[in-house]
């Protein structure tokens, strides 16, 4: 295990801002991952866990502790021979999600078509309940292989045990920094149909029409791309974490009011199926944000908002995260003013920020 000092981590991140990690290491084992965590507890110093740098926002003054750098790779594929339409991937967490994705779809291996061309690491997918275009990657998971950073040993625990909800899980909620992802086995289905529930996949390909895994994998990072989600080299709306704000839940009632108010038509969708989402519905933040004033392309300095999706703030060049931070704040203060929401953050924020 080498550890090196002041390592630069914008370079790391999607966002391409923050400061330095006063120690920094890049784990390729289950071993360095034990061995990382008990050099931070011996010193009596932070540790952050860094996967793929897709969904955070680092601090200017960077982070003052040691950051652990998600390196595992490697990818098993264990027989299942009593269920011959399953099919396992065992998946280090430092691999590449997208990857993973078309991996699985160029086996025609269904469940995760639609979380295409979303960045970052196998290893995250649990922690954040990674979703997009009607899936949700809890519904493949398996188990979830950890570093238990309390009990210093490794875990495994079932999808029941990982507590997973809308973009949350006990690894992002009740346990937040307890565990350290190292592998997750996803369930997938051999020869199973595409998800094509979600609205912007029904307008690509026409009705009663049977895609493939991979020409469907290909039209969600069209769509991506079209709202600057997708990761490409050069293009200026590229450099964010993604969508910044998380889709509220509220009660129907609260979404009754703010549609009997509005001159334009209120989407909105089923919050979940257990019990804590009856007479609850999700509504999209991108609508909420665009009704209270602020259009794609809207700028304080570098930070801005995406110029293809309301609901990306970007880096236009050299924005600071306190750039980013204040622009957030000015939208989600126009939004609580106006329909008595408060918009949750999505990226995780590292270091001392604001």
């Amino acid at each position: 295990m080498r550890i090196a000092e002041n390592q630069p981590l914008a370079p790391f991140t999607t966002f391409g801002i923050g400061g330095p990690a006063r120690w920094f290491v890049a784990a390729a084992s289950e071993a360095d991952v034990a061995e990382a965590v008990a050099w931070a507890r011996a010193r009596d110093i932070p540790l952050f866990v860094l996967g793929g740098g897709s969904n955070l926002l680092v601090a200017d003054a960077g982070f003052n502790g040691l950051v652990l750098h998600i390196a595992l790779t490697g990818i098993a594929e264990p027989a299942v021979p009593d269920a011959p339409r399953t099919h396992i991937y065992q998946c280090a967490a430092g691999e590449n999600w997208d990857a993973l994705v078309e991996r699985a779809a160029l086996a025609n291996c269904a469940g995760i078509e639609c979380l295409a061309g979303i960045p970052g690491t196998a290893g995250g997918t649990p922690v954040q309940n990674v979703g997009a275009y009607g899936q949700e990657v809890s519904s493949t998971v398996v188990c979830v292989r950890a570093f238990d950073i309390a009990e210093q040993a490794f875990v495994e625990f079932s999808n029941t045990e990982c507590g997973f909800a809308y973009r949350r899980s006990r690894f992002n909620s009740a346990d937040r920094g307890r565990f350290i992802v190292t592998r997750v086995d996803y369930r997938l289905s051999r020869d199973g149909p595409p998800t094509l529930r979600y609205g912007d996949l029904r307008r690509v390909f026409a009705a009663g029409a049977a895609p493939t895994l991979v020409e469907v994998t290909a039209a969600v990072r069209g769509i991506r791309q079209s709202k600057g989600m997708l990761l490409v080299e050069g293009d200026a709306d590229c450099r964010s974490a993604g969508s910044f704000f998380k889709n509220p839940v509220v009660t129907a009632e609260h979404a009754d009011r703010i549609a009997a108010s509005s001159s334009k038509e209120l989407p909105r969708y089923p919050a979940g199926d257990g019990p804590e989402s009856e007479d609850k519905v999700k509504l999209p933040a991108a609508w909420l944000i665009d009704q209270a004033g602020f259009a794609k392309g809207y700028s304080r300095g570098a930070a801005a908002i995406s110029s293809r999706h309301t609901l990306a703030l970007v880096n236009r060049g050299n924005a600071t995260a306190n750039d980013i931070l204040s622009l957030a704040a000015e939208i989600r203060a126009a939004v609580e003013k106006k329909f008595g929401i408060q918009l949750e953050p999505e990226p995780v924020l590292v270091g001392r920020l604001g």
